[in-house]
């Protein structure tokens, strides 16, 4: 069994920053993509962040410049650092994982349960 397990929101001022953490456990024989993404009231899940097992990334127009995904592929674990926060960041963050969970499987999507951010003065 895996979980997926994410960390580190909250309530922060505008301008201030945030470091989400996300974590996998379990039965785990690799991991390839790990990304982020939020959800804020209303509106869909869309896609902040995302980086490979290689360590390649991309970001969403909207926090291009001010977030930074990372991993530490030894912890299974992907961070989100998010600097110059707005209020429009203001969302739900979710984890999710690309696992393999034994030697000759197929990768499977794992989610982790979100964390809230929320940005207000």
């Amino acid at each position: 069994q895996v979980q997926v397990v994410e960390s580190g929101g909250g309530l922060v001022q505008p301008g201030g920053s945030l470091r989400l953490s996300c974590a996998a456990s379990g039965s785990i024989f690799s991991i390839n993509g790990m990304d982020w993404y939020r959800q804020a009231p209303g509106k869909e899940r869309d896609l902040v962040a995302r980086i490979t097992s290689f360590g390649m990334t991309t970001y969403a127009d909207s926090v291009k410049g001010r977030f930074t995904i990372s991993r530490d592929n030894a912890k299974n674990t992907v961070y989100l650092q998010m600097n110059s926060l707005k209020p429009e960041d203001t969302a739900v963050y979710y984890c999710s994982a690309r696992i393999i969970t034994h030697a000759m499987g197929v990768t499977n999507l794992y989610w982790g349960q979100g964390t809230q951010v929320t940005v207000s003065s």
